[in-house]
């Protein structure tokens, strides 16, 4: 089975942490769902913004474990698709273990992002190191 273009993109993204193409691959309107934020959080700049941190927060150690998508062969002939992306990393001592759970339209443009994380040590951890980090980029922002 081959991977939709829009997984394909998250991969080298995650991979390289490079958050450049972010830009190309989310919808202007793409909703970012945190697991230590209650409201979706609405739009390309502030899911930019979580994913970068995310990215450095998560990444050095970051392992995709397992993935589930339809697109291409599989679900709507319009080019629409979703996936399933577990993952593990450590943050400090801890231990996080999660899902990315993605969707994207027909333009291959993530409308999407959803983070689930466990277990709770592991998720104080993920949001205190979130916390943390996206503090530093609002302050680079100044």
């Amino acid at each position: 089975m081959t991977r939709p273009a829009p997984l394909e993109a998250w991969h080298r993204i995650a991979e390289t942490r490079d958050a450049a193409g972010l830009d190309d691959l989310l919808a202007d309107d793409v909703v970012f769902r945190s697991p230590a934020v209650h409201t979706p959080q609405e739009g390309r700049a502030i899911t930019t913004a979580y994913l970068t941190a995310a990215m450095h927060v998560l990444g050095p150690q970051l392992r995709y474990l397992d993935e589930w998508h339809t697109g291409n062969d599989e679900g709507p002939d319009d080019g629409s698709g979703s996936a399933v992306l577990e993952f593990e990393s450590i943050i400090g001592d801890k231990t996080v273990h999660g899902i990315d759970m993605l969707r994207w339209g027909a333009d291959g443009r993530l409308t999407s992002f959803t983070v689930m994380a466990r277990p709770f040590k592991g998720l104080e951890a993920l949001i205190g190191a979130m916390a943390a980090e996206l503090m530093k980029g609002l302050e680079a922002e100044q």
